[in-house]
């Protein structure tokens, strides 16, 4: 979506926008998907779970981070990784949004 375009879109539009293009990489995926698995916060050791680049890890955990998915904290030389309650609530009440629909719906249309 263009910068002049998101005007004619609502914040919560705009922001289920930003977070759904933040979790639409597989590295993306995998990321949140260790830190549910570890239940902590992470510092460093993502890198070792991924097939990519340090550099290349970082850019996609500073996606994640911008989009409010999740929180980093300093821990010395390191910083440490967890999840963001906050945004994966968005990210729920718009599935459940969706879901309420669905089987409200029972396939009474097409």
């Amino acid at each position: 979506m263009g910068i002049t375009k998101s005007e004619h879109f609502t914040d919560e539009q705009n922001e289920l926008a930003t977070l759904a293009k933040a979790i639409g990489h597989p590295a993306r995926i995998a990321i949140i998907q260790h830190l549910i698995k570890v239940n902590s916060c992470v510092c460093g050791d993502i890198v070792n779970e991924l097939p990519l680049a340090q550099p290349t890890v970082s850019q996609h955990l500073k996606e994640l981070k911008n989009a409010g998915l999740i929180k980093g904290n300093f821990e010395g030389a390191s910083i440490c990784y967890c999840l963001n309650e906050e945004g994966f609530e968005k990210i729920k009440g718009f599935f459940k949004n969706i879901n309420d629909y669905l089987e409200n719906k029972k396939n009474q249309c097409c």
